[in-house]
């Protein structure tokens, strides 16, 4: 297995930390992660009389993330896989500071680009260019690096009098062009990748790809979750697998694809970390 990863045990908290003396861009301590949702539950006739036919709101918790803890050491492009409901989007949110931990330790050494999603965080009712701008301040830029990076984002993007219309005229194929071109153009310390590539034609993401790979070369750290191993593989040095919340596996993105891809032909209760 590679020893690109340890575990720690901290206090239960999240921080922003300095840059660090040593070589981790990015440290995770035994973190998790709980959902607390409500639902209606059918009332009886007893109780629908009684409470004049309220539903009775029940408390319901689902643990997305287990007591998980890595280190990525600077230079790292980490792949983050496993099947839906595995916890790589909440990881990532998590890392971003989007989403609290409700326990464990996350350490962030530097500034993050997170692209979670299609355009999520544009407002649709701004044009291309305004988002840009809007995107830009809220990275931490001033106004005049927004306005020295808006017409290479804009390039990149390729919308061409797009840019000039609000964002809910776009396709989705069009939305993840510019929330890709925004987020690797903010000059990320760490770059926050979710399924950034799974929209946009071949020439795009070749495109996209060969950005990534510019940026790894100047990047403290990348994060990709996705579905595509392939990917993965190609882009990443190392990776993670997450099933229902849990670290299953860290090393070698080769190492951690071949034990996931075994883990989906033979089904979770056939599955053994044993015969890797």
């Amino acid at each position: 297995m590679s020893s690109l990863f340890a575990s720690e045990s901290r206090a239960p908290d999240a921080v922003a930390a300095p840059l660090p003396v040593d070589d981790v861009a990015v440290r995770v301590q035994n973190v998790s992660v709980t959902y607390r949702t409500t639902f209606e539950r059918t009332p009886t006739f007893k109780t629908a009389v009684v409470r004049l036919g309220r539903g009775e709101r029940a408390v319901r918790e689902v643990q997305a993330l287990k007591n998980v803890s890595f280190e990525v050491p600077v230079g790292t492009s980490l792949g983050i896989v496993g099947a839906n409901g595995a916890g790589k989007s909440t990881l990532i949110r998590t890392l971003g500071g989007i989403l609290p931990p409700t326990s464990g330790r996350i350490e962030v050494h530097g500034r993050i680009s997170a692209l979670l999603a299609l355009g999520v965080g544009f407002n649709p009712n701004l044009s291309g260019t305004e988002n840009v701008v809007l995107g830009g301040l809220a990275n931490g830029l001033t106004r005049r690096q927004v306005d020295e990076r808006a017409h290479d984002i804009a390039e990149f993007a390729e919308l061409g009098d797009f840019m000039d219309l609000p964002i809910r005229t776009y396709s989705s194929g069009m939305r993840s062009r510019l929330a890709f071109a925004v987020s690797v153009h903010m000059d990320p310390d760490i770059l926050m990748i979710d399924e950034a590539l799974s929209a946009g034609d071949a020439k795009f993401k070749k495109k996209a790809a060969e950005k990534m790979h510019e940026l790894m070369t100047t990047a403290r750290a990348m994060f990709l979750v996705s579905h595509a191993l392939a990917s993965v593989k190609e882009m990443c040095n190392a990776a993670i697998w997450l099933h229902k919340g849990e670290l299953m596996l860290q090393g070698s993105p080769e190492e951690v694809v071949a034990g996931y891809t075994k883990f989906l032909e033979v089904g979770e209760d056939a599955f053994s970390l044993e015969d890797l």
